[in-house]
């Protein structure tokens, strides 16, 4: 096993962070391109950049192991459901003047995680866990209250991601291999509702003849290369270290909401994200607390 390198490490992690933290930029330039479409494509594109990876990223046996345990196949087609889910809110969500919304999902999120180990688990929560999770129910029933309304693209997004991570557990598949496995089974649904819908702006010759397509196919690397760097950067650091940076992106997404885009932080949502920021300054607390604890055990 390679010898870790933390410096490698930070700078994969932030590199695959910052990219996600950017991803509203590119989703914005085919704003014109409807969200459904654009999902769409990016499966298409993300399977065959990804069998392309594969066959550079050498990942010996994987598709033996899948043979042997077809039950797999199963939970990644689960987990291409989900994380597609995902990825159609969140699109619709930065095209749609939503972006504060999504990003307090992706910071809602690492507290999810924690509540679905409890409901489904069984896992047990430490008193700092509970307070932590308290903070940030507080923060989306202050939303309800002022807006009137659930916060639903933050819940969807933290929901379809916690639940992606949960199922995920449940095929141990390397990461890329997974996710390229998921995008091929995406991709029959992709082609067919192309083929279902001819009046798509993908699916006139006029559209491949324009620039416009190798911004769709552009989706396929976009989509995957931070993945690559992130689980580069998991092998040279603490996962509890990446969870740490996992922060950069929603922040970046929250910033070019308000400073690149012009959507309204008025004082009900700064009100939701304060509580939230509170949660999980105090769920960063617990893990340091047992950080510093487990060397003495």
């Amino acid at each position: 096993m390679a010898t870790a390198n933390p410096q490698r490490g930070y700078i994969l992690g932030l590199t695959a962070y910052v990219i996600w933290g950017l991803f509203p930029i590119y989703f914005k330039a085919i704003q014109h391109i409807p969200s459904l479409e654009i999902i769409v494509h990016r499966a298409i594109w993300s399977a065959l950049f990804g069998a392309i990876l594969l066959m550079l990223w050498k990942h010996p046996g994987w598709w033996r192991e899948l043979r042997e345990h077809p039950k797999r196949l199963l939970v990644l087609a689960g987990c291409g459901l989900l994380i597609a889910s995902n990825w159609l809110v969140y699109v619709w969500a930065v095209n749609n003047e939503r972006m504060l919304e999504a990003s307090l999902g992706y910071y809602i999120n690492p507290l999810i995680n924690v509540l679905l180990g409890l409901l489904i688990l069984g896992e047990r929560l430490r008193r700092l866990q509970w307070v932590a999770v308290g903070l940030a129910a507080i923060g989306v029933a202050q939303q309800v209250w002022q807006v009137g309304s659930l916060p639903w693209v933050s819940l969807v997004l933290a929901l379809t991601f916690g639940f992606y991570g949960l199922i995920r557990k449940k095929a141990p598949v390397a990461a890329l291999p997974g996710l390229v496995v998921e995008t091929w089974l995406l991709l029959p649904v992709a082609l067919a509702w192309l083929a279902l819908h001819p009046a798509a702006m993908s699916s006139q010759a006029e559209f491949w003849s324009s620039s416009q397509w190798l911004w769709l196919a552009a989706a396929g690397p976009i989509t995957l290369i931070p993945l690559v760097c992130f689980n580069a950067a998991a092998r040279h650091l603490p996962y509890t270290t990446l969870g740490f940076l996992q922060y950069i992106a929603p922040t970046l997404v929250m910033l070019q909401a308000i400073f690149l885009f012009g959507e309204h932080f008025d004082p009900a949502k700064l009100m939701a994200f304060a509580f939230i920021w509170a949660g999980l300054a105090v769920y960063s607390l617990d893990i340091w607390l047992n950080l510093r604890k487990r060397p003495a055990e």
